[in-house]
């Protein structure tokens, strides 16, 4: 069985910066496979991956009659593929750039027959060289991907199980590949108004698609070079008058300006007593903070689920 330091370890944005930017980068590429062959889906939730038992993965791809997918094994280090009729291939996971790694998914693909075209450049990120040219990004720290992973594990179970307080449209937890995040999302059921968009190398059509309804979003960010904090957030959009001056739990958390959101750092979180029930009051405060003030149908909450007991109606 794995151990609090297993669970909760420690993620600290500057041991390992170089190697989440390439890894950020690659899965931006096998996301991106993803985008091109699945029909779009509301709020973008077709284009995501999901926590496995093993790294993360793009779940099963269309292609043609048949479907692959692609799979991060951060336990054996490798990137997987494997499709409906059988074929089986794999790619280390290894210092690399950025270009070899391109080169060598789309060597894997055309292998087993698959022909599929993608944007060749990153989403969401200061760095715009393209894929196929970027030999600038080649760090990989296998250890820190594995904790990184791990603290994704986690966070994908706890995220889990607070989404099963809620009878409304909620989201699946998606790991958002273009902000490198970890999320779930509740939706009040009311629109919203345009986004502003503005988010960088994004087409504002997908921002405004993305939250063409309210919602309160919570989930894990590793940070990045402007707030080098391993975090949960919360935010909600549009944010109701008076959401960043509401009082939340626990006491280490608070609202960052910068980010518009509610944040409690990773290391706070994993060096509390409980990190599993601190994580739970924090997503469950902010939530009700914005619902609250939103003035959501209370109807929309119901009691967390248990395994093998159905919901009470």
């Amino acid at each position: 069985m794995a151990t609090k330091a297993d669970v909760w370890p420690p993620l600290v944005w500057g041991t390992w910066r170089e190697t989440a930017i390439t890894l950020q980068l690659w899965m931006q590429i096998v996301g991106k496979v993803r985008l091109a062959l699945t029909p779009w889906l509301n709020h973008s939730w077709h284009v995501p991956l999901y926590v496995s038992a093993r790294g993360l993965t793009t779940s099963p791809m269309p292609y043609l009659d048949d479907a692959f997918e692609l799979e991060f094994d951060l336990i054996e280090q490798r990137l997987l593929f494997r499709d409906s009729v059988g074929g089986e291939d794999a790619l280390a996971l290894q210092p690399q750039s950025v270009a070899d790694f391109h080169a060598g998914l789309f060597a894997m693909l055309s292998r087993h027959g698959i022909e599929v075209a993608i944007h060749e450049y990153p989403n969401e990120m200061a760095d715009r060289i393209r894929f196929a040219d970027d030999r600038t990004h080649c760090a990989y720290d296998a250890e820190a991907v594995r904790r990184f992973w791990r603290v994704l594990l986690t966070a994908n179970r706890l995220l889990g199980q607070f989404r099963t307080a809620f009878v409304g449209k909620a989201s699946p937890v998606h790991f958002f590949w273009g902000s490198f995040d970890l999320a779930v999302t509740r939706f009040s059921g009311r629109p919203a108004p345009p986004h502003p968009g503005g988010v960088p190398h994004l087409p504002d059509e997908i921002a405004r698609e993305a939250y063409s309804h309210e919602v309160s979003s919570a989930g894990f960010w590793p940070g990045n070079d402007a707030f080098p904090h391993a975090a949960f957030y919360s935010y909600a959009y549009p944010a109701p008058n008076g959401f960043a001056a509401a009082p939340i739990m626990p006491a280490g958390a608070r609202f960052e300006p910068m980010l518009g959101e509610f944040v409690f750092r990773y290391e706070d979180l994993r060096t509390s007593p409980d990190p599993a029930q601190a994580l739970m009051i924090f997503l469950t405060s902010t939530y009700e903070a914005a619902a609250e003030l939103g003035r959501w149908d209370p109807a929309l909450d119901c009691a967390p689920g248990l395994p093998r007991r159905p919901r009470p109606v």
